[in-house]
């Protein structure tokens, strides 16, 4: 089996592109994909690209030169398609579209995990960008095994390879199954089967293990990484190492720390205040799961709002 790639799931409100650049910068990460830019029936003025991927404007990379996917979310073939000739127009990499987004806002405006219950529309979409898009722009699709069930998961795998797109990442949960463990892995393996475009595992990776497991179980090469990246930003180095036999060794907590004051600089530089509180206590909380330390600092921080001193916070434990 191939090496494969590990891949920085898009997560909207988390992996934007301060994240993106720290994480890549940390190393061990092949692709990134933006959060998703929501697509109604109109062409997206190019400043709304370049929000969502300030990339565009380095060649569709981050500063560490790792390529970041443009994700587009809508229900419209010849809106998203316009729109996919425009970020491919502006550099990106490549383009992805979201038929997996469980957000119930997201749904009710049918998008994301909801169309999974009409692959024919899944199948209209993929083939109308797949048109759109220059050749050398790869298109690729990310979705879940179903929305309510997986009854139709086989039947939306297929219809996006018979529509032309050049691959596809599968979270293996329903919608209705959110993020709840466990991932299944073994659908992916399924579908392979089914289908013969590359395929990328995804869902419920948390430590080198679960790395090991996920691509044993769903046989796929490439593994896309969502919270176990967030939660442990050192993971794809960990998973890397691990590969080739050597030790896996997660970040000092001081070194995670300083990961956590450099965030702090950035969003401080690019969000309104009374916003950077809640970015660094939402990236703290997430840690929570992976590391004791942070369990301890969110319940010493988590009702600052005062930018000072939450600071001064963060300095203090990594001069202690």
């Amino acid at each position: 089996m191939d090496q494969g790639k590990i891949i920085l799931a898009p997560m909207e409100g988390v992996v934007d592109y301060t994240m993106r650049k720290l994480v890549t910068e940390l190393g061990g990460v092949d692709l990134c994909v933006t959060e998703f830019i929501r697509v109604t029936e109109q062409l997206l003025p190019r400043k709304e690209f370049l929000k969502h991927a300030p990339e565009l404007y380095e060649g569709g990379r981050t500063s560490a030169a790792i390529p970041v996917a443009v994700q587009l979310l809508g229900s419209d073939p010849e809106a998203l398609a316009m729109n996919a000739i425009r970020a491919a127009r502006m550099g990106a990499p490549s383009v992805d579209l979201n038929f997996g987004c469980p957000s119930k806002t997201v749904n009710k405006s049918r998008g994301g995990a909801v169309l999974l219950d009409e692959p024919n529309l899944i199948h209209d979409i993929v083939k109308t960008v797949r048109v759109a898009v220059p050749d050398k722009v790869p298109v690729t699709a990310k979705m879940r095994l179903g929305n309510k069930d997986k009854t139709l998961a086989f039947e939306n795998a297929v219809a996006i390879e018979e529509a032309g797109a050049n691959g596809l990442a599968i979270h293996a949960r329903t919608k209705v199954e959110g993020y709840k463990p466990p991932a299944h892995w073994e659908w992916i393996a399924r579908i392979k089967e089914q289908v013969n475009l590359p395929i990328v595992a995804n869902g419920e990776v948390w430590t080198c293990e679960d790395y090991r497991r996920c691509r044993d179980i769903s046989g796929c090469e490439d593994v896309m990484i969502g919270r176990g990246l967030i939660a442990r930003p050192e993971l794809g180095l960990m998973i890397k190492a691990d590969r080739i036999g050597e030790q896996a060794t997660a970040a000092a907590w001081h070194e995670v720390l300083k990961l956590l004051l450099h965030y702090f600089d950035h969003v401080e530089a690019k969000l309104p205040a009374r916003y950077v509180h809640g970015r660094i206590k939402q990236w703290i909380n997430m840690m929570r799961p992976q590391r004791e330390e942070a369990e301890a600092l969110f319940a010493e921080i988590k009702v600052i709002k005062d930018l000072t001193l939450l600071r001064s916070y963060l300095v203090e434990q990594l001069e202690a």
